[in-house]
């Protein structure tokens, strides 16, 4: 993480330097158009150019982490490990993180299916289950497969 961070703050300086080269050159030049100022204008490109990639990296990073808090709390509280801890239940009964992976890849294929515009989600899903999740008859969308 510190060096996404740093990476971010050496493009933003970057950035911000090559945009005061570009007012002071065209201060010095009396606002005309001149090579130092194409070439400040070009560095300015580069620059920015730079800064968005930091960005996006960032952004990249920033999601990644989002996102495997969500799945950790996710498993907690499917798995029933939060309850003891914040002494609230939800009523359900917990389900193994096994199960819980499981359906979260069937999600992800109907996901990935949709995405593609599939008329046929569900029969595509079912074409594209996991050979190592082998259906569970307690739950009856198992049974139906």
């Amino acid at each position: 993480m510190d060096n996404i961070v740093d990476s971010l703050n050496n493009a933003y300086q970057d950035f911000v330097a090559a945009a005061a080269n570009v007012l002071e050159t065209k201060e010095s030049s009396a606002a005309q158009k001149t090579v130092a100022t194409d070439a400040a204008l070009e560095n300015f490109k580069q620059k920015w150019e730079l800064f968005r990639v930091a960005c996006d990296q960032a952004e990249e990073f920033v999601e990644s982490i989002k996102q495997r808090i969500g799945s950790e709390c996710l498993v907690d509280e499917a798995t029933g490990s939060m309850a003891g801890k914040s002494g609230q239940s939800t009523g359900l009964p917990p389900i193994s993180a096994v199960r819980l992976e499981q359906m979260s890849k069937a999600v992800r294929w109907l996901v990935i299916e949709l995405q593609h515009g599939s008329g046929t989600a569900g029969g595509a899903a079912a074409a594209h289950a996991h050979p190592s999740a082998p259906f569970d008859a307690r739950f009856s969308e198992d049974t139906a497969q």
